[in-house]
């Protein structure tokens, strides 16, 4: 739905059969917030989907050109519309937008583009909630979930140094694929998911040398061993105790996935799902092992400080890349909207998600703030039933 098609008020009119004066307003419209709103208005709740950029699933449109779902086909699907086939058991990301936008048009659903929240409040007469959006909107809702999405804000760690570098250096968000380093020296800084697999990237596309700052070694799984997914590992663990599943993942890892010490990759010492429960999610292969071994990619300490062309690396050694790809993750930059309501914690999170709202703040729901091991976009789906649920009940 356009912007334009709004009531005189801002507010959106509401579709034949769900009249409700007061809608559930859904903050953000990437896989999360439109799969709360398909889920409403199922149990003929009206949900308003808000999205601060011109498309659905804006977050996954800026992603590298290569990537893959890590998670499979079956259980990255959102309520009420499986994904076809012809996607593959690992979906592209342009396969993800479009099941995105089809995903609106299939549900119907009412998604306003191009308008930010910039904040929540209680609602003056204490029985909704107020947003206070762009171009001087003030829309009253009976419930707001906020799904403005787990990887919001580029964070780029403010090294000593940093704004002297005379190579180049961007942050993973801004890196589409490896030709503009064909040629080159590159160092990919962390080692998550997505660093791994901007590193293999680089390797393929032509760049003269690949180097990956680790501050901690990562556990790495393979994406599918004897054709099963590694996301049906992390369904099953969320249910068994962690020691167990610590010692079951170990085993596994030392059966599958070669001994890296030699290439400056060691085990950890910590448990994999000791380590997934502290917000360290595996890397799953999608050729790292086989280019750390052949010396493609190669392992170096964390990066401590930039000092003009030289990088300095913890160790204390000192290299001179031409470019610089700062993998280190998000912020979800909910202060400015949600801050002031006390219902975050120490590191800007929701104290809560899902079909639990905080104590302090009533109707008021959060979802994708959180990157389990058993796949986000599945427990994405599972939030979306939850809340529906609940606001369907009434309670």
């Amino acid at each position: 739905m356009s912007d334009s098609a709004r009531t005189a008020d801002g507010s959106v009119p509401a579709p034949l059969g769900l009249t409700e004066d007061r809608p559930v307003y859904v903050v953000g419209g990437g896989p999360g917030g439109l799969a709360v709103a398909a889920s409403l208005r199922e149990r003929g709740v009206r949900a308003v989907v808000l999205e601060k950029s011109g498309d659905v699933g804006a977050s996954w449109r800026r992603h590298y050109d290569r990537l893959h779902l890590h998670t499979t086909r079956r259980w990255s699907a959102l309520p009420g519309l499986a994904m076809p086939r012809r996607f593959g058991r690992w979906v592209a990301r342009d396969d993800m937008v479009r099941y995105l936008e089809k995903y609106v048009e299939h549900h119907e659903l009412e998604v306003v583009t191009g308008v930010e929240v910039s904040r929540i409040d209680r609602a003056p007469d204490g029985t909704g909630w107020q947003l206070t959006a762009s171009g001087g909107r003030v829309l009253t809702g009976r419930a707001v979930v906020v799904a403005t999405g787990f990887n919001h804000t580029p964070r780029l760690p403010d090294w000593s140094g940093r704004d002297g570098f005379t190579g180049d250096l961007v942050h993973a968000a801004e890196y589409r694929d490896a030709a503009p380093y064909a040629g080159k020296d590159v160092l990919v800084v962390g080692i998550g998911n997505t660093g791994a697999e901007i590193a293999v990237d680089l390797v393929e596309g032509g760049a003269a040398r690949v180097r990956i700052a680790v501050r901690t070694a990562p556990h790495i799984v393979r994406r599918s061993t004897a054709g099963w997914p590694a996301q049906a590992n992390g369904v099953l663990a969320r249910r068994l105790p962690v020691r167990l599943v610590d010692r079951a993942a170990g085993a596994m890892t030392r059966f599958a996935v070669p001994d890296l010490t030699e290439h400056g990759l060691p085990r950890p010492d910590t448990g994999l799902y000791t380590r997934a429960r502290q917000g360290a999610i595996p890397v799953q292969d999608v050729g790292l092992i086989d280019a750390v071994k052949g010396g493609r990619v190669v392992p170096v300490a964390a990066v401590e400080s930039f000092d003009g062309e030289a990088v300095v690396l913890a160790d204390g050694e000192r290299i001179t890349p031409d470019a610089v790809i700062a993998a280190t993750g998000y912020r979800q930059a909910l202060e400015g909207l949600v801050g002031h309501l006390d219902v975050l914690d120490a590191r800007g999170r929701p104290v809560v998600h899902g079909a639990r709202t905080p104590r302090q703040a009533p109707g008021l729901y959060f979802t994708g703030f959180t990157n389990p091991i058993s796949g986000m976009l599945r427990e994405l789906a599972l939030d979306a039933g939850k809340i529906a649920k609940k606001l369907a009940s009434g309670k």
